[in-house]
């Protein structure tokens, strides 16, 4: 049985207070700070939670599930951002479905998504995702392919590039795990900033952090947290 908007709406403001601890030890507005709900494998009821407490979008990982979703929300205004690996073959169906894809990391998808959104009459919001760990089993650019990636992207005409995206390796215990995000989205960042002084764009958005590393993400200067466990529970 999923929880009821009680126990969501619980579950929403004690993330939001870490949040707002977080930010505090690190000298930052909480305002600055989105929390994104990731509602992966949970029922449609789980994205009107999000809106009804007030959140701007939802996550999703896989591209039909959200396309099955999405018709039945009872919240029209409420975005959704895709944040699992996109094939290139489902990029139509991306671009159709989502108001931003976090997840753009190789030229072909760059190249897939741009034709798709210039079918379909429409600029879409991307983000680029960096394997900022140096994870083998994580998607994403590696940190010294970045900057060609970027400059690609800010070349297609029907692309908006927002900002970066990325995923902390896990360690084998709580600390290596601690560590390990600690490294990576520090490398995000520094990441962000450089490629920002130099292509001369903001790249504002830097979508890292989630239910168990929210805090050094923050620390590190995380302007969006994917949380799904912490608010909807095990799924």
């Amino acid at each position: 049985m999923f929880i009821s908007y009680e126990e969501f709406t619980h579950r929403a403001d004690t993330v939001r207070a870490q949040i707002a601890a977080a930010c505090t030890v690190a000298g930052r507005d909480p305002a600055t700070v989105e929390l994104l709900a990731v509602t992966k494998t949970h029922p449609v009821t789980a994205a009107d939670y999000a809106a009804r407490y007030g959140l701007r979008a939802v996550g999703e990982n896989r591209v039909q599930e959200a396309a099955e979703k999405r018709p039945l929300c009872a919240a029209p205004t409420l975005a959704w951002e895709l944040i699992g690996h996109l094939q290139s073959n489902k990029s139509k169906l991306a671009v159709t479905h989502f108001d931003r894809v976090q997840s753009v990391d190789s030229e072909k998808l760059l190249n897939h998504l741009d034709r798709a959104a210039a079918e379909f009459g429409k600029i879409l919001p991307v983000l680029l995702q960096i394997n900022a760990g140096n994870d083998p089993a994580k998607f994403g650019a590696d940190l010294a392919g970045a900057p060609r990636l970027a400059d690609l992207a800010l070349a297609k005409k029907n692309l908006r590039i927002d900002g970066l995206m990325t995923i902390a390796p896990l360690g084998a215990t709580p600390t290596e795990n601690a560590e390990h995000a600690a490294r990576t989205f520090t490398n995000l960042r520094t990441l962000r900033d450089d490629l920002a002084t130099r292509l001369g764009v903001p790249l504002r958005e830097l979508s890292m952090g989630m239910s168990g590393d929210l805090v050094p993400a923050i620390a590190a200067g995380s302007t969006m947290v994917r949380v799904g466990s912490a608010l909807y529970g095990a799924r």
